[in-house]
């Protein structure tokens, strides 16, 4: 029994004991590349846009528009790089592009920093205005933040399955605890690579240059890139099978072609279209027009001798039409939680930082790129706290295993959402009144005799806001969807990053552009004592109330089709909810 135990477990480990390809010694070496990306991406944003004003002569607002952008596009591409990933090239050639994507963008930023020739003159030098950005110096800069995207796109959403493809073995399905394993530690090793990019690399810039500080992102995509590639003789490299985006447009498509059948007449059972393991008779008859797209008009021409549909646009299966049902479902409520997105962006937060005291002792001052560690630590410390302690607790009085609903989750942390906005709100007031008392008004680089600390309880409300409104909106999406179309709830909260970056470039540039008009000082200007980044933040606080509201309007219209957090559009997805829970929790 002992030898037969050992055995199980080694075949367990290694995929398959006639396999020398997959297993865990691959998992380190998809673990460090993706642990390096991010390390060294996100170590370039918290001062990015310190070195975009101070060095390509832009103003502020431009600069926090421009870094919207960037994180748009790059949030935007990792679904795009899925997508390509799973229908065309496969998950490892994704990895491999976009990791050597990464690491040409940050040889062309760190260039930036070596060569004057790739900058502008600074201000003041050889003439009193400041020189403006050749289109050379502009494409360089931008090229890198392209290449940069590009990597994100196609690495952060194909790493973390590629490791999933080595432990996959459909021979022995107790392998079901090694694939949980692996997705706790890569979740863990991606929040490690997070604090350290926002502490180390931010700290490195800080007192040892740009040179230094974006060289070192490239040095450890270097490391990501070859290690990566060290590891491919022993990968598992799947081919693509397509991608479930594709069944998603293909209903739309095979809809739109029958548009011109009548869904309002009676059809019976054998007139859809459906799979053979399928447990869905027929359609259901919300959003009817879709029912079109699963209507079987002439079997000799839409299905083959085999009962497969002949072309998969003109017709799907009843499955298919169902799930762009929960999808059409889910997107009202999943618009909720992007205004809470874009109040964690305030645009000239890193200013506000740099003019007030930041010392923890007389020789160690915090960076000011670093305090998002504090939203990070407060977000994690939180979903630690909720689940081991209060969920029991909760759970005992609202009956759900949960603690509270995903509605309630959702709805607390919009509200802590506001709460931290309006705080934000008062900080801002209170160290531009100090500011302009100490006659600092037209010195925005005089430190103010004001601690740091005012900072804290508002970044620490946004952490456990979107710890609260995050994860119960993956949970809602989840209780909604089969098992099959998990992975949706990671797509679709991508992609609402980059609707709120793209959100609040659209707002920054807009009171940028209206409050300055006519001469007057923009409320976003880079001086922040004279601007009003205070108004700004009150302007941010009225959004969140009436997305609030909006809120509330979108849970009265959800509650007919999702009741307690279960599902009645997928029978199956109520006996899977807990498993989903699980094995995407981390």
């Amino acid at each position: 029994m002992g030898n037969n135990t050992e055995q199980e477990e080694e075949f367990l480990l290694n995929h398959s004991q006639n396999s020398t390809k997959g297993g865990l010694k691959t998992i380190p070496f998809i673990i460090v590349n993706e642990s390096c990306e991010r390390l060294a991406s996100f170590g370039l944003q918290p001062n990015m846009i310190i070195y975009i004003t101070k060095f390509y002569n832009m103003n502020a607002a431009s600069a926090s528009v421009l870094i919207n952008l960037w994180s748009a596009i790059s949030n935007v591409l990792s679904i795009l790089g899925a997508f390509i990933s799973d229908s065309y090239i496969g998950r490892f050639r994704a990895v491999a592009i976009g990791t050597i994507s990464s690491l040409i963008g940050m040889l062309v930023l760190w260039l930036t920093t070596i060569f004057p020739q790739l900058r502008p003159l600074p201000c003041g030098q050889h003439q009193h205005d400041c020189n403006g950005t050749t289109a050379p110096q502009l494409a360089a800069i931008l090229c890198s933040f392209g290449l940069i995207s590009i990597g994100a796109g196609f690495v952060r959403p194909c790493s973390i399955a590629l490791g999933a493809d080595q432990l996959e073995n459909k021979e022995n399905l107790d392998n079901e605890r090694l694939i949980d394993s692996y997705f706790n530690w890569f979740y863990a090793s991606v929040g490690v690579s997070i604090v350290l990019a926002v502490t180390v690399i931010v700290y490195i810039q800080d007192h040892f240059g740009w040179q230094v500080g974006f060289g070192v992102p490239a040095l450890l995509m270097v490391l990501s890139v070859s290690v990566f590639l060290i590891g491919s003789p022993h990968y598992i490299k799947a081919k693509p099978e397509g991608s479930l985006f594709t069944g998603l447009f293909q209903v739309a498509v095979a809809a739109f072609r029958k548009r011109h059948i009548n869904v309002q007449l009676n059809y019976n059972d054998d007139c859809y279209y459906r799979t053979p393991e399928s447990k869905l008779l027929e359609p259901s008859t919300d959003f009817r027009c879709l029912n079109r797209a699963c209507i079987i008009e002439d079997p000799h021409m839409e299905l083959k001798p085999d009962g497969k549909a002949s072309d998969p646009w003109s017709l799907c299966s009843v499955e298919q039409v169902k799930i762009m049902k929960c999808f059409l479902t889910v997107l009202p409520m999943w618009s909720t939680g992007i205004m809470l997105l874009v109040s964690f962006s305030q645009p000239l937060s890193i200013y506000q930082l740099l003019t007030v005291d930041r010392h923890i002792t007389h020789q160690f001052e915090i960076p000011a790129g670093s305090f998002g560690t504090i939203t990070v630590l407060s977000l994690t410390i939180w979903i630690a706290f909720y689940d081991r302690a209060l969920v029991p607790l909760l759970s005992r009085y609202t009956g759900l295993p949960t603690g509270i609903s995903p509605f309630s989750r959702m709805g607390t942390g919009l509200f802590l959402g506001i709460v931290a906005t309006a705080l934000s709100a008062l900080t801002e007031t209170i160290r531009r009144n100090k500011a302009v008392n100490a006659g600092f008004e037209d010195d925005p680089n005089a430190v103010l005799n004001m601690s740091s600390m005012w900072f804290v309880p508002q970044l620490a409300l946004y952490g456990v806001a979107e710890a609260l409104n995050a994860v119960g909106q993956i949970e809602f999406i989840y209780s909604l969807f089969p098992k099959t179309m998990s992975s949706f709830a990671a797509a679709l909260y991508t992609f609402g990053l980059a609707l709120a970056n793209l959100i609040n470039s659209l707002l920054v540039s807009m009171v940028d552009g209206i409050t300055s008009a006519r001469g007057n000082t923009s409320w976003l200007a880079t001086n922040i004592n004279r601007g009003h980044l205070d108004y700004y933040c009150w302007l941010m606080t009225f959004l969140c109330v009436i997305n609030f509201l909006y809120f509330l309007a979108v849970c009265r219209f959800t509650d007919q089709h999702h009741h307690d957090g279960r599902s009645c559009l997928f029978p199956e997805a109520e006996e899977e909810h807990s498993v989903n829970k699980r094995f995407h929790g981390a």
